[in-house]
């Protein structure tokens, strides 16, 4: 079996906030083989991002990270001092985040914000780094790349900056790439155009992707397993195709019901009832125990462990055998 490029174990965050510490992850653990994609689904408060942001230990200063390991080639990042964790940033893994506008810099050109990706990690001349941000910039499909470098973000719609935020991850070949819903806010043409230009750009390098979304239906076009995370823990992980054509935990189960059809015709889709767990009030049981249909009172008691399954993994108390 190949080696994982990407190892998480037992991962532990909590936030700090007046006094009242919470846990938002409760010991997450996969591997991610190159060239693979991983897609993390979840409801909002989940601990997706959380998740995300810990990978390159950009968590804001009410959390930390209390327990666990993450593994590149091997090498705990957690144990990096601060100078050789920004050589792996951006580098090594990169990251697309949730919302472009909010993270391209308004006062700065497109062209100066990509040359100083290219510039922090690498020996190279500005004009060499500007030929190759034009080159970034048309490999991500953005017309006139030469012209567009002295443009500033707010000229550009949605989705292009979207665009401009792929060519800085991929700028420097990132062995990871973690995308942390990267289609989020823009419309269902431009959503389809931005996972296309991911997959062909993944494929290409080799990238092992970390796809972060509460979309399934995305998670079913590009993802090679999948990865069911509520309350902070892994309910399920498996591959996409056997995932979702036969979902093993409730929870799995109530996500993909509720998913519109184009076979069929429904007045109302259903809904899995009740909220989200608050972090750090999941008590000892199962966290989607209060919501479950299929719940019993060993649900309620005790939190079930992983279990494996033809390959697979869910926690629920049902598949103990």
């Amino acid at each position: 079996m190949t080696a994982p490029v990407l190892a998480v174990r037992d991962l532990r965050v909590e936030f700090t906030v007046d006094k009242r510490t919470a846990a938002v992850l409760r010991g997450l653990s996969y591997s991610l083989e190159k060239g693979r994609v991983l897609a993390v689904v979840g409801e909002s408060g989940s601990g997706k991002t959380v998740h995300a942001l810990s990978l390159l230990q950009l968590l804001p200063q009410t959390a930390h990270i209390s327990g666990g390991e993450i593994l590149f080639n091997g090498k705990n990042l957690l144990s990096l001092s601060p100078s050789a964790l920004r050589a792996v940033r951006g580098n090594k893994i990169s990251m697309i985040f949730q919302d472009p506008s909010a993270s391209l810099n308004p006062v700065l050109s497109i062209g100066e914000q990509l040359t100083e990706t290219l510039r922090a990690h690498r020996k190279i001349s500005r004009p060499d780094a500007r030929r190759e941000a034009a080159v970034l910039l048309s490999r991500v499909g953005i017309a006139d790349a030469e012209k567009r470098l002295d443009e500033y973000p707010f000229q550009f719609s949605g989705g292009m900056c979207q665009r401009v935020m792929i060519a800085m991850a991929l700028a420097l070949s990132p062995e990871v790439l973690i995308a942390d819903e990267p289609t989020t806010a823009l419309d269902v043409t431009i959503q389809a155009q931005i996972l296309g230009l991911v997959k062909k750009l993944q494929r290409a390098a080799g990238t092992a992707v970390v796809f972060i979304t509460h979309n399934l239906a995305l998670a079913a076009q590009i993802a090679d397993d999948v990865l069911v995370l509520y309350g902070g823990l892994c309910m399920e992980k498996a591959p996409a195709a056997e995932l979702f054509a036969r979902p093993l935990h409730p929870y799995t189960q109530g996500l993909l019901a509720s998913l519109a059809s184009l076979n069929e015709t429904r007045e109302e889709l259903p809904a899995i009832a009740g909220n989200p767990p608050v972090a750090g009030e999941c008590g000892a049981g199962c966290p989607f125990a209060p919501r479950c249909p299929k719940a019993f009172e060993k649900c309620r008691a005790s939190l079930p462990p992983l279990f494996e399954k033809d390959g697979r993994q869910v926690r629920c108390w049902l598949e103990e055998k």
